[in-house]
C-alpha cells in the first residue's frame, strides 16, 4: 500500500493506493485484483476487497464502489444515501459519512483523492483521458464547494497512473486536445516520430485551475512492470484478453 505523505498527516481519514501485491487472485490477475468487471473469479474478488478493506479500517463498513464508464458523472454519499445492491453509474465519489471507505478501480488511468481538512469531506475520482476531458475534476471540486469545502482547505491526490513516457497517442487524439486549447500542446511530446500524452500533469493543470493548491503527486508508472500495478496497455501488449484492476481508497475515521 502507497500513501501520500500529504494525506497521511491527516488523522481524520485513512487512505491508500494498493497495486497488485498480497491478494488471492492467480493467473493474469496475480495477485489483489479488486475489480468486479474483470472475468476474474468473483469470490477471489470478494475476498481482494476484504484485504483492502481491513488494511484501512477493520471496523469499516463495506467498501464502497461505482460502475466507471469514463464519464463526468459523481454521486454523493450523505446520511440520507439509500444503498442499493445495482451500482450506480459514475465515476467519482463524494461523502462526508464516517466509516464508508470510498474508492476507484483503475489499470492506468489516474485515481486522485481529495479531503477538505476543515470540511471533513472526501472525494474519489477515476480520472481517465475521457473523463479529465469531460471536466469530472472541476465538477467534483464544484460540488464540494457547494456543500461548504473551501478551495484552501482541499487536498489533492494524483495516484499511480500510466506516465508519459508510457502513454503513446495517435495525431487525432492530440489533435482533440488542442483544439479545445492550444495551451493543451505543454501535455504532449514527440519521440522518435510519436507523440506521448501527459495524462497527470493534464489533470494538475486543471486542480490548479480550479486554485487547488496543495497538490500531491504520487510518480509512479503502471505500465512499468517493476512497479508491480495492473496495467490495460501492458496486458493487451502481452496479448491478455483481460487484466486485474488496482484500487485507490479513503475514509474518513
Amino acid at each position: 500500500m502507497i500513501k501520500s505523505k500529504i494525506l497521511s498527516k491527516e488523522k481524520k481519514i485513512n487512505h491508500g493506493f494498493f497495486n497488485s501485491k498480497g491478494g488471492k487472485s492467480s493467473g493474469i490477475y496475480k495477485s489483489l485484483n479488486c475489480g468486479p468487471g474483470s472475468k476474474d473469479k468473483i469470490s477471489k474478488i470478494r475476498e481482494n476487497l476484504k484485504i483492502v478493506r481491513n488494511r484501512i479500517n477493520k471496523k469499516a463498513k463495506k467498501i464502497f464502489l461505482v460502475n466507471q464508464i469514463h464519464s463526468d458523472k459523481f454521486i454523493f454519499v450523505g446520511n440520507q444515501h439509500k444503498f442499493k445492491k445495482k451500482k450506480f453509474k459514475a465515476d467519482a465519489i463524494i461523502t462526508d459519512q464516517k466509516k464508508i471507505p470510498i474508492a476507484v478501480l483503475t489499470a492506468d488511468c489516474t485515481p486522485v483523492l481529495l479531503y477538505d481538512t476543515k470540511k471533513n469531506v472526501i472525494a474519489a475520482i477515476h480520472a481517465g483521458w475521457k473523463g479529465a476531458f469531460k471536466g469530472i475534476i472541476s465538477k467534483v471540486i464544484n460540488f464540494m464547494i457547494k456543500i461548504g469545502c473551501t478551495k484552501k482547505s482541499i487536498i489533492a491526490v494524483i495516484g499511480p497512473c500510466i506516465r508519459q513516457q508510457s502513454y503513446e497517442v495517435g495525431k487525432d487524439f492530440k489533435y482533440k486536445f488542442i483544439k479545445r486549447d492550444k495551451k493543451n500542446k505543454i501535455f504532449f511530446r514527440i519521440k522518435k516520430k510519436k507523440i506521448f500524452f501527459n495524462l497527470p500533469n493534464f489533470i494538475k493543470s486543471q486542480l490548479i485551475s480550479k486554485q487547488i493548491t496543495k497538490i500531491d503527486t504520487i510518480n509512479i508508472d503502471t505500465f512499468s512492470k517493476n512497479n508491480n500495478f495492473f496495467s490495460a496497455r501492458r496486458s493487451l501488449k502481452l496479448g491478455h484478453n483481460d487484466y486485474g484492476r488496482n484500487i485507490s481508497i479513503i475514509m474518513i475515521n
